[in-house]
């Protein structure tokens, strides 16, 4: 298993992300927490990265507050650009995404895109296109 602490501790302070706990499984959630007083904090729950998967679970979280919050038009959209930083972020840190990590984004736009049909979204963006459910 490869040491991926050095990226955890970079991504960390780069984003000022806390880690409410590391997950035992394969998924992830981020938040960010307003305080009345005008503070912020963000947080993220992911797996803790040992495995190519899971660093790009932990990065994706990270990634939605890299990338930022209500930025754009559907959250299947959002899901999208967050999975394209955390892909692009792995490669720029000299981590080659594998097939199996691949295959976790391409899954995971199946759904989301799949939710927002299920729940009628009017548009969906070009590059979304692609993961739309197959029709039998």
């Amino acid at each position: 298993m490869a040491d991926y602490g050095w990226i955890v501790d970079r991504m960390k302070l780069e984003h000022a992300v806390r880690v409410r706990r590391w997950r035992k499984t394969m998924s992830g959630v981020a938040w960010r927490l307003r305080y009345p007083d005008g503070r912020e904090e963000s947080w993220i729950e992911a797996p803790y990265p040992k495995t190519r998967i899971s660093l790009s679970i932990f990065l994706h979280e990270i990634g939605h507050h890299a990338v930022g919050w209500n930025r754009f038009s559907t959250r299947a959209e959002e899901e999208y650009r967050v999975w394209i930083w955390a892909l692009e972020k792995m490669r720029e840190l000299g981590v080659q995404p594998d097939a199996r990590t691949l295959r976790r984004f391409e899954r995971s736009m199946e759904y989301a895109v799949g939710k927002a049909v299920r729940r009628g979204v009017k548009r969906l963006p070009v590059e979304l296109i692609r993961f739309l459910p197959k029709v039998a």
